[in-house]
């Protein structure tokens, strides 16, 4: 059995069916590929937007319990990552209901970045987020 493009060179295939699209010959499409790598791109932004609330979270966490640490590092990181987020909303406005929903999946992941960050104990860390989703995302906000 041989391997069909979309195996064999991805960034090709990609090309070739851009082409059939611009064509207009539809019959040509590779449907069932199509199908896959569109649900895949979908759930990548997904995966990137808590992936960066993940970052921020787990920044503003380090900012409130190791503050003796404080550093424009970790500054410039939470705006960045506060940055990125809107701009994955701008990009992809139906994620901000996903932002919703994921805002505690990405805290509680930002608890497991925040101990292997700054080697303090689990519990440690509040087992539900103490910011809110506005706050998190406020770029005028720091916890004390």
């Amino acid at each position: 059995m041989t391997a069909s493009l979309h195996e064999q060179d991805f960034y090709a295939w990609t090309n070739q069916q851009a082409s059939i699209l611009k064509s207009g010959e539809l019959t040509h499409l590779d449907v069932h590929y199509l199908i896959e790598e569109l649900e895949s791109m979908g759930a990548s932004e997904k995966r990137e937007l808590i992936h960066r609330l993940t970052l921020l979270l787990g920044h503003l966490l380090k900012w409130v319990y190791q503050s003796q640490r404080r550093c424009n590092s970790w500054l410039a990181t939470i705006e960045e990552q506060r940055l990125e987020v809107v701009d994955l909303i701008e990009d992809n406005p139906s994620l901000k209901h996903q932002l919703e929903q994921k805002f505690e999946k990405a805290y509680t992941k930002a608890i497991l970045f925040a101990v292997k960050e700054t080697n303090l104990p689990h519990s440690t860390f509040p087992y539900e987020s103490p910011f809110t989703l506005a706050q998190t995302l406020d770029r005028n906000y720091l916890p004390k």
